[in-house]
């Protein structure tokens, strides 16, 4: 696994919990139809425990501090949170790009 991959597991993960909190959520509770909760929070669900997979492999690989797992963690259960911790995977992947 590489900082790559985390990155776009968490753009996924991010989108779909977007789509739950915003679209799925609003449906459910304005429109009383919550079949969109039950596909949309369980693709999330899966996609949120594939970034925790991920980001643990990537920190291990990487040889990265327990803060850095737990700032990753945070940034999961926080909407736009994926997206603020991406800027900073983007920062730690660039040096490696250039060095190629």
């Amino acid at each position: 696994m590489n900082i790559k991959t985390l990155r776009l597991v968490g753009l996924f993960e991010g989108i779909s919990f977007l789509l739950l909190l915003f679209i799925a959520m609003p449906v459910k509770y304005m429109m009383d139809n919550p079949i969109l909760v039950k596909y949309v929070g369980m693709g999330h669900g899966v996609l949120f425990i594939l970034f925790l997979v991920v980001l643990f492999a990537v920190c291990e690989k990487q040889k990265w501090s327990l803060s850095m797992f737990i700032m990753g963690l945070i940034a999961s259960i926080l909407p736009f949170g994926p997206f603020i911790f991406d800027l900073k995977l983007k920062k730690l992947e660039q040096p490696v790009a250039e060095e190629a």
